[in-house]
């Protein structure tokens, strides 16, 4: 069974230790349990209710009512709340419930309403994003074990092939053809699947080669599918070498195909793009870049394009 401090309610619930205190004494919405030298700590059941009730209190529900309530009734209460109110607190909140009670079908059950209401691509921009942000952060204090990040991180990947499958493979001569890829070392799956649901989703033919691909294994996809763009994220390798020498050796290995690169460490070391090399900053910038590749072909006139996309440095 895990043990939390009060501070661990805090970062998780976004209480402040003080209002909890004031909880506890005037209410006794929890009881914290203490240690031999009477340092008070809190279990799973403290944590889950507590996740509760903030999330009815933020939705304007009197702590004093909440308080008369069982928790079968605060239970239920919040479910009713996740499937109606949309607002990215509630969300979040919801979702942060659903994680530490490692509860699939609550988790289903928010995340479906989402996509119904907002569609998917939206749900994944405005609530699980923001959620593994605050992910990563929880995760960094210490607030959630690895079971648990491991439990969400697993169902939102089943969510973002389900709506890979369902977009239809793009034919024809005019598609363009994409490779995306992670180098050896980098772990940022989740973040290249939605990538791949964004390309296909915008008629771009994908191939999805997935994490720890060497430039040897590239090079052998590249000389059967023949990308016209290679994307790739780096983020977490390369910190303590330079990532314009790995970007350089992309640049020369495949000159026939624009390079889309993005991750942390692109960013932070300013790599400088060659010719067939492009930048994309953010993920807004990426969303920009592909709208100019949906945009149809300038007409030419005696041979000449009277308009031409942006040079692919960034």
């Amino acid at each position: 069974m895990a043990v939390y401090s009060i501070r661990d309610l805090e970062k998780l619930s976004g209480i402040k230790a003080h209002t909890i205190r004031i909880w506890e004494q005037r209410y006794g919405v929890i009881a914290p349990k203490r240690t031999k030298t009477n340092i008070r700590y809190y279990q799973d059941d403290d944590l889950k209710f507590l996740l509760n009730v903030a999330l009815l209190n933020k939705n304007g529900i009197k702590i004093s009512k909440i308080a008369r309530m069982t928790r079968q009734a605060v239970a239920e209460k919040v479910a009713a709340i996740s499937e109606i109110n949309f607002e990215y607190s509630t969300q979040l909140d919801a979702l942060t419930i659903s994680m530490i009670e490692m509860d699939e079908q609550k988790f289903d059950r928010i995340v479906s309403t989402n996509i119904h209401q907002l569609g998917f691509e939206r749900t994944m921009l405005e609530v699980i994003y923001p959620f593994l942000d605050k992910l990563g952060v929880l995760w960094l204090t210490g607030s959630i074990n690895p079971v648990q990040e491991n439990f969400i991180s697993y169902l939102i990947r089943q969510k973002i092939i389900v709506a890979i499958n369902n977009e239809p493979i793009p034919q024809g001569s005019h598609v363009k053809k994409f490779i995306v890829y992670l180098p050896e070392g980098e772990k940022q799956e989740l973040s290249l699947l939605f990538m791949h649901y964004i390309l296909k989703s915008r008629r771009n033919q994908v191939l999805y080669l997935g994490q720890d691909i060497s430039l040897s294994d590239l090079r052998d996809a590249c000389k059967v599918h023949k990308p016209d763009f290679i994307f790739t994220m780096i983020s977490e390798t390369f910190s303590k070498e330079p990532v314009q020498r790995y970007v350089d050796k992309l640049s020369e290995t495949f000159p026939d195909s624009q390079i889309l690169l993005s991750g942390y460490q692109v960013v932070a070391q300013k790599v400088s793009p060659s010719h067939n090399v492009r930048v994309l900053r953010s993920l807004d910038h990426t969303l920009e870049f592909l709208e100019l590749l949906t945009q149809p072909e300038p007409r030419r006139s005696g041979g000449v394009a009277q308009a031409s996309m942006a040079s692919p440095q960034s």
